[in-house]
């Protein structure tokens, strides 16, 4: 008799015949069958731990923010949010804005006749010497636009250093002091220390004069981009020390300019960043500063005047060369006199974003799983169920445009809908 084991001797058995793979094979499909069986009778069961798994995971990384792919949805969802406010409603363009800006044409001035110069005394300034002018300038500027109509104009500058003109535009700046606001500007780089417009101009203390106002804008330390407004802040707070009532306060530019137009009702008084509602890209268009002292233009384009009338005006920098841009999530290189405006026509029209409370959010995404988890379990139709996951998926964004333009609140999206789609993929690949 012949000895088989695997090729090896020494142990007898029979040889392989013709029906064994059949019998493998039915022994296999034995054990898959009943391992089908076990998921039919646990099935909902199954579902929910996978749907469980996946909750918990992006419930995790919102609390281990620095674990990489984990905290990937609640990232997202900051880009996500950007996408709404650049897509989504804006705030409404006011058409009593005007930013004149310090353009490369005006820091260069165009070609004129001797004639030109000669009869204007505010190109013979522009002309003398290069940007920054003497400051007579700035009080001629005063003088025209008031003179036209104009209800209120702001300064996106600080005027700290001494120079050619500070008595007149002293002189102008006492005399509109009801209608002008200028910048003071917190160093950050330098331990916040703040700089103040000059003493001629402004005398001490400088920072509670109701005409001056910090221009600052704190930045989003995630990613460096602005989408929050702060209307006052103080020494403390500057400091990162908790408010005491001996603290020094500082009110913003927009705040400043605000009072003055007898909106106070508008201003936020606490030291918080405040989501706003931007406007457009294109809302404030800078025109170019030189055209408001050539007679030409004066006439052509502002009709003698006429347009200042009741005009909210902004001076400030729009050439690429004085470095005055703001990353935004409307635009990486916004002017910062357009931010100044933007702030005061979403404060004005009560503009402000809320995100979704930690209450709310963690309430959603827990509700994503167990819809996910009732989808598959009670749709028996794989096809049924991945146009189901579509549609209330549709329905949800839906909801976060609607709730985002009508109502202002930034309805959390990138994890609800993470856990969703996760968890209705898997187990609807599981079935």
């Amino acid at each position: 008799m012949q000895v088989w084991f695997n090729g090896e001797p020494g142990v007898q058995t029979r040889p392989p015949r013709a029906n064994d793979k059949f019998r493998i094979g039915r022994c296999k499909a034995v054990s898959y069958n009943a391992g089908v069986n076990w998921l039919a009778r646990h099935r909902r069961l199954v579902f929910a731990v996978v749907c469980a798994f996946w909750t918990a995971t992006i419930i995790a990384g919102h609390f281990f923010a620095q674990v990489p792919f984990l905290s990937l949805p609640w990232r997202s969802e900051q880009g996500f949010e950007d996408l709404l406010r650049r897509e989504g409603r804006k705030t409404p363009t006011r058409e009593d804005f005007v930013f004149l800006g310090i353009d490369q044409t005006s820091l260069e001035m165009p070609p004129l006749a001797q004639e030109e110069v000669a009869d204007n005394r505010a190109f013979q300034l522009m002309k003398e010497h290069s940007f920054p002018w003497s400051r007579e300038l700035w009080a001629l500027l005063l003088d025209r636009l008031f003179s036209a109509g104009a209800r209120l104009v702001t300064f996106d500058m600080v005027f700290n250093p001494p120079n050619e003109g500070d008595a007149a535009f002293h002189a102008a700046l006492d005399r509109y002091r009801d209608r002008v606001v200028i910048g003071e500007n917190f160093d950050i780089q330098n331990s916040a220390q703040l700089v103040l417009p000059n003493p001629t101009l402004i005398p001490p203390p400088a920072e509670d004069d109701d005409r001056v106002g910090f221009v600052n804008y704190f930045d989003d330390p995630i990613d460096g981009k602005l989408r929050a407004a702060r209307f006052f802040t103080s020494d403390r707070q500057l400091a990162g020390l908790p408010s005491h009532p001996s603290e020094k306060h500082y009110a913003s530019l927009p705040t400043r300019a605000l009072i003055k137009l007898g909106r106070d009702a508008d201003v936020i008084y606490d030291q918080r960043d405040h989501l706003f509602r931007f406007s457009s890209n294109d809302a404030y268009v800078p025109r170019p500063l030189y055209e408001v002292f050539d007679p030409k233009f004066w006439h052509a384009n502002y009709a003698g005047g006429a347009f200042f009338k009741n005009k909210i005006v902004i001076v400030g920098a729009s050439a690429q060369i004085l470095h005055d841009f703001i990353d935004t999530p409307m635009s990486p290189s916004t002017p910062g006199p357009v931010v100044h405006l933007q702030v005061l026509a979403a404060a004005s029209a009560h503009e402000f974003l809320h995100q979704t409370t930690p209450r709310v959010m963690f309430g959603l995404v827990l509700g994503a799983g167990l819809a996910a988890w009732s989808l598959v379990t009670l749709l028996r139709r794989p096809l049924l169920c991945l146009l189901s996951l579509l549609a209330i998926s549709a329905i949800y964004l839906a909801v976060v445009r609607i709730s985002y333009d009508r109502a202002g609140l930034l309805l959390a999206t990138v994890p609800v809908l993470s856990v969703f789609f996760l968890g209705g993929a898997s187990t609807l690949g599981l079935d």
